[in-house]
């Protein structure tokens, strides 16, 4: 594979001008497609097949489907009602405002006598306002003007706010947090490159990678219905992995120039060797994403494979257009005192100054101390994991007139009140059954409402809601969903089923709490399968994994205990606590394991070199920490930054994945690479690299491009005697 990537980057060095060309075309042509061909993405999440997904699509065709809606939400100023002569007029006006808004179909009267909404102290109330367009295809011109009546009829006295599907803005990337980690990532290169010149060309390649990637799931969005949070955790990711990958080759490149060879020679040195890690990471991290298809939930494997076709965008960019420009950069890519000064192949590989050198000095001396202590500061870190609790309710943002919304509905009517449940009948003699089913669900505990049947136009089904006392999230409602579904109206008399936002949300978040240790024991197995063959160990990938289940603990632990219980919310700037999204835990497992293994590689493989070059095993270790050491934390420096910057966004789905990510880059890089690995494979010795004789017939991967830097001293060698003969 080193020979090959070699080629791959003497090509591109060669052609340099055709490849950035070749790149912009592909980068505009993904635009223009973007523009022309995106469609809309959905905020809703469900899995087909499931009982409450099944009964949605039911009630759709029994009884007819409506466009999107919202609930313009009205209270009384205090001590008065709303039903007052004077304040029941202005609420008319409102509703009669509402109604001839653009786009809306109808708005009900909330003191309409056939179907009133308001509460029983007749101080809340909410108007339903129902739009010709389907969900997530309101325009932005009809929300704007649907809050603008809301705020000009804030005039009257009242309290009003909007909620519900057709108030949901979709999401964008590119916000002020998402650029300042940006600048952060590009300051962190400055400092490692000491060249300016180095560090745009760096950030520059990876936003081309990103662009194009996620301008491809944006396309996707118009041939697919794709989850808003899709092309948004792809760009996050892809920036990441693209700023690092380029990192990666071109600090080798750096490496070679400073060693003697020239740019050519340089640049397909450092494809092949660093190259080949990028390829093997991102191969690992593409495995990860796709694996997601196992779990069999349809929106989760479509996040999984747009992320990972963004990945495969940033290793192609990795291995042809950074060498591309490289070759047009040449030396300037160094800082000017370090142009034209040839180092020693000895200096560098056995120094010993410096701090991480004395820091893995200290690590490996210590090596018993340190092993204990990171393993006990990750477990305590991880406790909080025990107590996780998920749901897909989504949270507003706390200054948001959809909370403020949400919370005039609880005080109203009940906490309950915006995560009704629907039960669906359906068959001869539904309506029947549903009146006979009423007085049984009315019993259940923490039931406070049951409305009576409403039947279909033909009598072949009808509708219960019910209003649990709790909120959407707690667990009282959750049981209650499985209450009525262990009802014998579940398995007597016409067809019976339970749905709503509230039991999806629950079928959902169960089936994801299913999957996650099939997907944890899939790809712990693929970590260890990886690892033996890139080190022909089996106590080296055995560490790795159990760092890697370490990272995963402490990071979901720490997500826990802000986003659940609270600790350090401001920090975060969170709104409110409350369960995780359920996507959370899977999700940053794959992504994770990918980036884990990318240290993991990174770092043991060069102490795997100096290894297999004759060093003795304590000094491989040190020796290899202190070459690999200094790109692993600038690249993981990076990419906390990057994720950092999604987390104090607006998307609730996405603001505790980026924590997740952010906080597991931190234990992963600084605590298990940088203290746990080296300090076991101190305390393990020349055991670390010990394969037994049955598994000799696997293959050499070669990750470290062994190949290549044994011809390079030979090829330096070449260039420098045909310069003495000119």
């Amino acid at each position: 594979m080193a020979r090959f990537l070699s080629r791959i980057g003497a090509f591109a060095h060669r052609h340099r001008l055709s490849v950035i060309a070749v790149w912009l075309v592909v980068l505009f042509g993904a635009g223009a497609g973007a523009v022309t061909l995106a469609g809309e993405t959905s905020n809703s999440f469900s899995i087909p097949g499931q009982e409450s997904t099944t009964a949605l699509e039911r009630i759709g065709q029994e009884f007819g489907t409506s466009g999107a809606q919202a609930k313009v939400v009205v209270r009384a100023p205090e001590g008065q009602t709303l039903t007052t002569p004077e304040n029941a007029k202005a609420l008319g006006d409102l509703v009669a405002d509402l109604a001839g808004l653009p786009g809306v179909k109808a708005a009900s009267n909330p003191l309409d006598p056939t179907a009133p909404t308001v509460n029983a102290q007749q101080d809340t109330a909410y108007s339903t306002v129902t739009y010709s367009a389907a969900v997530g295809e309101v325009t932005a011109e009809d929300q704007s003007a649907l809050l603008a009546a809301v705020e000009d009829a804030r005039s009257s006295g009242f309290t009003v706010e909007a909620t519900g599907e057709a108030t949901q803005a979709p999401f964008h990337l590119g916000g002020i947090a998402e650029a300042l980690g940006v600048v952060v990532a590009l300051m962190i290169l400055v400092i490692t490159y000491g060249s300016l010149i180095a560090a745009g060309m760096n950030l520059l390649t990876a936003l081309v990678g990103v662009g194009i990637g996620v301008l491809g799931v944006t396309i996707a969005t118009g041939f697919a219905d794709l989850s808003s949070t899709t092309p948004l955790l792809a760009g996050m990711l892809g920036l990441a992995v693209g700023i690092d990958y380029a990192l990666f080759i071109i600090t080798r490149f750096r490496h070679e120039l400073r060693r003697g060879s020239d740019v050519p020679t340089a640049i397909a040195t450092a494809v092949g060797t660093a190259g080949s890690a990028v390829v093997t990471a991102g191969l690992t991290v593409v495995i990860a994403l796709t694996g997601l298809v196992v779990v069999g939930i349809p929106f989760l494997t479509q996040m999984g494979v747009a992320a990972a076709a963004t990945i495969v965008v940033a290793v192609l960019v990795a291995i042809t257009l950074v060498p591309a420009a490289l070759g047009l950069l040449g030396h300037r890519v160094l800082p000017r005192k370090q142009r034209g000064v040839v180092v020693s192949d000895d200096v560098d590989l056995t120094g010993d100054s410096g701090f991480l050198a004395r820091w893995s000095t200290a690590v490996t001396r210590q090596r018993v101390l340190s092993l204990v202590l990171a393993v006990a500061a990750l477990g305590v870190i991880a406790i909080p994991f025990a107590s996780m609790h998920t749901t897909l309710v989504q949270r507003p943002a706390s200054d948001s007139t959809q909370a403020r919304a949400d919370q005039v509905l609880s005080d109203g009517f009940g906490a309950g009140f915006n995560g009704p449940i629907i039960v669906l009948f359906d068959g001869d003699g539904a309506p029947a059954a549903a009146e006979k089913a009423g007085a049984a669900i009315g019993a259940l505990d923490d039931v406070a409402l049951v409305t009576p049947p409403t039947p279909n136009a033909d009598g072949s089904a009808a509708l219960v809601t019910v209003i649990p006392e709790s909120g959407p999230t707690t667990e009282a409602t959750e049981q209650l969903v499985e209450d009525l579904r262990a009802l014998p109206a579940a398995t007597e008399g016409p067809g019976y089923a339970v749905t709503g936002a509230t039991a999806v949300s629950v079928d959902v978040a169960q089936s994801l709490d299913e999957a996650l240790p099939i997907y944890l024991a899939l790809v712990v197995g693929l970590a260890l399968a990886l690892l033996v063959l890139v080190f022909r160990s089996l106590l080296v990938p055995l560490v790795g994994v159990l760092g890697f289940l370490l990272t995963i603990g402490a990071s979901l632990g720490a997500t826990v205990a802000v986003f659940q219980w609270g600790w350090l919310a401001d920090l975060v700037a969170l709104d409110s606590t409350g369960p995780l999204i359920s996507l959370t835990p899977i999700l940053v497992i794959g992504i994770l394991f990918g980036l884990a293994m990318d240290y993991q590689i990174f770092l043991v493989s060069r102490m795997h070199e100096a290894h297999s070059h004759g060093a003795a095993p304590l000094r491989a270790i040190r020796t290899g920490f202190r070459q690999a050491a200094p790109v692993v934390v600038a690249a993981a420096l990076i990419m906390f930054s990057v994720f950092a910057g999604f987390v104090p966004a607006g998307d609730a789905t996405l603001k505790s994945i980026a924590f997740a990510l952010a906080a597991g880059i931190l234990f992963d890089a600084f605590v298990v690479r940088m203290v746990l690995v080296p300090a076991a494979l101190a305390l393990l010795g020349e055991r670390a690299w010990w394969l037994p004789s049955w598994l000799n017939w696997l293959p050499a991967l070669d990750v470290e491009g062994s190949a290549l830097t044994e011809e390079a001293p030979v090829a330096r060698e070449k260039q420098e005697v045909a310069v003495g003969e000119r």
